[in-house]
């Protein structure tokens, strides 16, 4: 739908047309240029890299729908965007980005976060739920424990970012084997 000089979704959200140039307005407001748009609320959210092209989602969605270790969902020069699923019991590994400034949210599930200066003095331990939000300065060694019986979704931003544009990490074996 076309009002007020701006294309609305079936309901009724603003969708800005940015790449006016090629859109077809005879086959409704879902795909134009690099953005993807659900056809309904229902239909899966198609889980890519979809950086440096302007993008909009629902993240809490596009998180919980998420089933690989990690995934990167946009990544532009200044920061990424990655989805994870940590199985039950397991964790995201104790690790460090010297140059890295990290936020992670949870969006399904909990997990305890330890952070410190050194891999053997975690002195920051904190429980986490959903709605909650890490926030890792560059330099801290941290990990995140899933500590519910069913998968942790979580949310990472990275500033600049870490991994490679397109990462999919479909375990956290296949994550360990690309970093070594």
């Amino acid at each position: 739908m076309y009002r007020n000089g701006c294309y609305y979704d079936q309901w009724h959200h603003p969708m800005y047309d940015y790449c006016a140039a090629n859109w077809n307005r005879n086959s409704g407001p879902y795909y134009c240029g690099q953005l993807y748009y659900r056809k309904s609320h229902n239909e899966s959210i198609k889980l890519m890299d979809y950086g440096p092209n302007p993008f909009v989602v629902n993240i809490e969605e596009a998180a919980e729908q998420n089933n690989t270790y990690r995934t990167t969902l946009w990544t532009g020069e200044h920061f990424q965007v990655t989805l994870m699923s940590i199985n039950a019991g397991d964790d995201i590994g104790l690790e460090v980005h010297p140059d890295t400034d990290q936020f992670i949210r949870i969006e399904e599930g909990q997990g305890l976060i330890q952070i410190g200066d050194s891999k053997d003095k975690l002195n920051f331990q904190a429980m986490a739920y959903d709605g909650y939000a890490i926030m890792i300065p560059a330099g801290k060694w941290h990990n995140v424990t899933n500590t519910g019986r069913s998968p942790l979704k979580v949310y990472v931003i990275y500033a600049p970012p870490h991994h490679p544009h397109g990462t999919v990490h479909k375990t956290k074996a296949d994550a360990m084997t690309s970093e070594t």
